[in-house]
C-alpha cells in the first residue's frame, strides 16, 4: 500500500463507505480534530510513569474507535462504534486519579512539568474537537452521541491525569489572579 495515492488532490477524500466528500465538511473537520488530539496524547507518552502510560495508550485506541466511527456515515453492527463501556473506563481512570490528588478548589493554570503541561494542551484540544463533534451531530443524523460523551469524558480525563502527573513530579498548582 502506497502512502499517497493522489485521490485527495482535488480537496476531496474517501468516508468508509467509499462516498467522496469535501475535506472541509464538518464531518471530516470533527474526526480530523480528534486524529490531533490523539497526536497530542502521543506527544506526550511517555510521561514517565507506567502507569500514565499505558491509560493513555487506550485512550489513543479509543481515539482510533472515535475516528473509525465518524467516518462512517452508515455503521453495521460490527462496524468500530464508541461504547458506554469505553465512557466507563475513563471515569474509572479519573475515578483512580482523583483518589490521588488532593481536592479541587479552584481553577488552575495549564502548566507545569512538561508531561503535565503536554496533557493540557491535549486537553484543550479534545475541548475543540468536541465542540467540532457536536457541530457535526447537529448537522447530519445518526452522530453516535456517545463518542460526543467519550470526548467531552476524555478532556476531564486529560486534565486529571495532567493534575496527578504534576503532583507526583512535584509541581505546585498555580491558581489564576483575578
Amino acid at each position: 500500500m502506497t502512502i499517497y495515492t493522489g485521490r485527495g488532490d482535488q480537496g476531496q477524500t474517501d468516508l468508509r463507505n467509499m462516498e467522496r466528500v469535501s475535506k472541509d465538511s464538518r464531518r471530516i473537520e470533527a474526526y480530523g480534530t480528534v486524529d490531533e488530539v490523539n497526536a497530542l496524547v502521543g506527544v506526550v507518552r511517555p510521561t514517565g510513569h507506567d502507569d500514565i502510560d499505558e491509560k493513555l495508550r487506550v485512550v489513543q485506541n479509543h481515539l482510533h474507535i472515535v475516528q473509525a466511527d465518524f467516518a462512517n456515515p452508515s455503521p453495521e453492527e460490527d462496524d468500530p462504534r464508541i461504547q458506554e463501556s469505553h465512557v466507563e473506563t475513563l471515569e474509572d481512570l479519573i475515578d483512580e486519579a482523583d483518589d490521588e490528588l488532593d481536592p479541587l478548589e479552584s481553577f488552575i493554570l495549564p502548566s507545569g512539568s512538561e508531561p503535565g503541561a503536554k496533557l493540557h494542551h491535549a486537553r484543550a484540544v479534545c475541548r475543540r474537537a468536541e465542540r467540532r463533534c457536536v457541530s457535526f451531530a447537529a448537522e447530519e443524523a445518526g452522530v453516535n452521541e456517545t463518542a460526543i460523551i467519550y470526548l467531552n469524558r476524555l478532556s476531564d480525563a486529560l486534565f486529571t491525569l495532567a493534575r496527578l502527573v504534576n503532583k507526583r513530579e512535584g509541581i505546585r498548582e498555580e491558581n489564576p489572579e483575578y
